[in-house]
């Protein structure tokens, strides 16, 4: 029997011919009987505008509204989110900097990229993109540090006062707030402050202090006296005096009736407290007093 009979035998299609031959089936009997209680079934009574209704009630109690999106909308949303993506992670990987810095009263060693080396003094920072270093050696500095350049491509030091560019040398820089000084320990480097420009060869320095640029004296010195564990001032002010020593112990420094610019030659440990407040204290000719992680210098004349 062809599978489409049935379908024509309820609807009344079969032709005589066909109608003989379905009669003929083994399968018309039990077909026969299934319309015939088919036949005595009554549906319930049903109404399809209040079940509509009542079905559309129903969702708006229990779903959350849903907007459809045009399906094209939906695809540019989707690529731009891509693109964002991928702009995001392309700017990351190339321009995201790489940071090292130290705390107070510690120094930290650093190895760049192109095995250049940087020593920060205490509470200093330095900053660099390592994923463009090939092309671009530059660092940002915050504070002081003493570098060892290998050779190679120019080497830039850029800080808020100046910037300094070598190829390879050693040299030291320091960037505190107002204060600005680079020595040059081998090589030569380049110094930019403002509309300044000057080469600095081994041995000598360049230094600003308060906005002003003070001639230096020439050094036979190999490297800064803070890898060596100790802080060295030629004629410096003692306000900047006391704020290395701030840095280099980690403590609050307060001065009463003290000229913090009188100027200050000479060397503290950044080891022993007792001894850096003895070697600041006699030749300044003032006293102090220390408690704890607070330090009081005073002058002579000064109740205490």
């Amino acid at each position: 029997m062809q599978d489409n009979y049935l379908a024509k035998w309820l609807n009344d299609e079969l032709s005589e011919e066909e109608l003989a031959k379905f009669k003929s089936s083994e399968e018309y009997a039990s077909y026969k009987k299934l319309k015939g209680v088919s036949a005595s079934l009554k549906a319930p009574d049903f109404d399809v505008e209040i079940a509509l209704n009542e079905l559309q009630t129903k969702r708006s109690q229990q779903s959350p509204k849903v907007i459809a999106l045009n399906p094209y909308k939906k695809f540019l949303r989707i690529a731009a989110a891509i693109v964002i993506l991928i702009t995001g992670s392309y700017l990351y990987l190339n321009f995201s900097n790489t940071s090292y810095s130290s705390e107070l009263a510690e120094n930290t060693e650093v190895v760049l990229p192109d095995n250049s080396e940087v020593i920060l003094n205490a509470d200093s920072k330095v900053t660099f993109n390592e994923k463009n270093w090939d092309t671009n050696r530059k660092v940002n500095l915050r504070g002081e540090a003493f570098f060892k350049v290998a050779k190679g491509k120019k080497f830039t030091v850029e800080t808020t006062q100046g910037s300094v560019s070598v190829l390879g040398t050693q040299f030291n820089v320091e960037n505190r707030d107002g204060f600005f000084e680079v020595n040059c320990y081998e090589g030569l480097v380049q110094v930019e402050y403002k509309n300044i420009k000057k080469q600095l060869p081994a041995g000598t320095s360049f230094l600003v202090l308060d906005g002003k640029v003070l001639d230096v004296e020439e050094s036979s010195a190999l490297e800064p006296s803070w890898t060596r564990s100790e802080s060295s001032f030629e004629g410096i002010p003692l306000k900047f005096v006391f704020k290395e020593l701030e840095r280099q112990f980690d403590i609050s420094v307060n001065t009463e009736n003290v000229d913090t610019n009188l100027l200050f030659t000479g060397t503290f440990s950044n080891t022993d407290l007792k001894m850096a407040l003895k070697s600041i204290a006699t030749p300044s000719r003032i006293k102090f007093k220390n408690e704890g992680d607070n330090v009081l210098f005073y002058a002579e004349n000064t109740n205490q």
